[in-house]
């Protein structure tokens, strides 16, 4: 078998949805290598990893060169950008080369991320540096690792050529593998355009593939907008409960699986501040760490409206109703989502009425003192052992502490259960480890001077980021005063 017959692609975005993508080709680069290979993720598709990681598979994973099978495509959409519509946006600079089907029998589709221009482009090289790839790499795995849906990353590669920002710097494309690229921005861009026919083809393809057991039934198309709705609402849950700050939370970066998707200007809350932000173009905290669930409705709502012609094609007032109440659906959805991993995190086996103002009471103390986001919960496990001491150190000057403290301990003492046990729960759900922010960045300044080390030490830490490793206490602190506030930047 030759390697590019290590595919066994079943491509049904191009089959089923002619006239919703560009087929196209992705550049030839001069010198592709693989920078880091996802052995496991390889497995999982049912490649073999040990052909596909060498020269050849870093053809096929910069788009060099398409593997038997392939049918590569850049996908149109539209979107609202930071508040503002785009009409066309599209793979500007990506491809998807096809599906595989996993050895759990779910579809996954292989993007490429960095692998050149495109019809979509706008004008940019369609290109990637090696810092954007890396970091998606990174943060995509960690996501993994805490269980919080997201795409993955199989390869990263470089391409053996620079690219231009604000200097020279080594090109790269990530190969990146998501149970598909469907975004509310997809259907923006055919409803409007106006074109019911295509709108309804892809809606119809998004249920059969993410949403099967409404095929056949009454009222799909409401029923596959609440459906998004509910899986989005767990995703930004699952978020917030851990400190991610997504960066850019447009309509064309929300996807229609529930998973998290373009790891741009993303970061982790150190200090908590439920106003975090780090996007260098986020300038009014649009997207803000707080703001990220009612961001998420209101991309929900765009949603809603590109099918109301589909929810009911003879009643638009009806129409608006059922989708508004599904789109109003998302608070009912997101608040117990969000209450359930908090009260995990705080070792709660089970959430109780006061449960809500338990958890916002001591992020108001967090917020208060400042304190490391992961570290406060890390360290409520040791706390619940009897040793206090190193949250305490996090919240020194707080008697509002002290006072929240007996609050907990008493809800403890009300539930059943041994503390060592709940304990060690909590040490289940609050990692010690997670991509500190000035982690990441050291490890991509080495990366941008092609030194993969400190890159390779943090993906082999944050791939089991809830087990205390000796030798390991620099990757579970806060940032050195000297790193400074933390801007990043979308980059490709």
């Amino acid at each position: 078998m030759t390697p590019s017959q290590l595919f066994p692609f079943d491509n049904t975005y191009a089959a089923e949805l002619e006239g919703l993508y560009t087929a196209w080709q992705g550049a030839k680069f001069p010198e592709p290598a693989i920078v880091k290979f996802n052995h496991e993720l390889a497995e999982e598709l049912g490649l073999d990893g040990a052909t596909l990681d060498n020269a050849q598979g870093a053809r096929f994973f910069t788009g060099s060169e398409s593997p038997e099978g392939a049918s590569p495509l850049a996908q149109i959409y539209a979107g609202h950008q930071f508040g503002g519509f785009s009409a066309q946006l599209g793979d500007g600079r990506a491809l998807l080369v096809g599906e595989l089907v996993d050895t759990k029998g779910m579809r996954r589709d292989l993007h490429l991320k960095g692998s050149g221009p495109t019809p979509f482009s706008r004008g940019g090289d369609g290109k990637a540096a090696i810092g954007p790839v890396l970091r998606e790499y990174l943060i995509g795995e960690f996501m993994h690792a805490v269980r919080i849906p997201t795409t993955r990353s199989l390869a990263a590669c470089t391409t053996g050529e620079s690219v231009y920002r604000e200097s020279a710097l080594p090109g790269a494309v990530l190969a990146r593998v998501a149970s598909s690229h469907l975004r509310v921005g997809t259907f923006q861009y055919f409803a409007n355009h106006g074109v019911k026919e295509k709108l309804q083809r892809l809606a119809d393809y998004s249920i059969n593939r993410h949403f099967p057991e409404l095929t056949g039934g009454d009222a799909p198309y409401l029923k596959f907008l609440r459906s998004v709705v509910k899986r989005q609402a767990e995703l930004v849950a699952k978020w917030m409960s851990i400190g991610f700050v997504h960066g850019v939370m447009n309509t064309d970066n929300t996807t229609i699986s529930g998973e998290t998707i373009d790891y741009g200007p993303c970061a982790f809350v150190d200090a908590y501040d439920p106003q975090s932000v780090y996007s260098s173009i986020d300038r009014r905290g649009r997207y803000a760490y707080v703001n990220q669930p009612p961001a998420t409705k209101w991309n929900l709502a765009r949603f809603a409206e590109t099918l109301l012609d589909l929810i009911d094609p003879d009643d638009s007032d009806r129409a608006i109703q059922l989708a508004t109440d599904a789109v109003e659906e998302f608070a009912e959805l997101y608040e117990p989502a969000w209450l359930g991993e908090m009260c995990a995190k705080l070792g709660l086996p089970g959430v109780r009425p006061g449960d809500d103002k338990l958890v916002n009471d001591l992020l108001s103390v967090m917020a208060s003192e400042s304190a490391d986001f992961t570290n406060t919960f890390r360290g409520l496990g040791q706390a619940l052992r009897g040793d206090d001491a190193s949250v305490r150190s996090l919240l020194l000057s707080s008697a509002k502490f002290d006072d929240w403290l007996v609050l907990w301990r008493k809800r403890h003492e009300s539930e059943a259960g041994d503390p060592l046990a709940k304990a060690e729960a909590m040490d289940r759900v609050n990692p010690i480890y997670i991509p500190r922010n000035h982690k990441v960045e050291e490890a991509l300044v080495a990366a941008t001077a092609l030194d993969f080390a400190p890159f390779e030490k943090l993906v082999q830490v944050l791939a089991d980021p809830y087990t205390e490793v000796a030798g390991q206490e620099a990757f579970a602190g806060s940032a050195p005063v000297e790193f400074g506030p933390y801007t990043t930047y979308c980059g490709t």
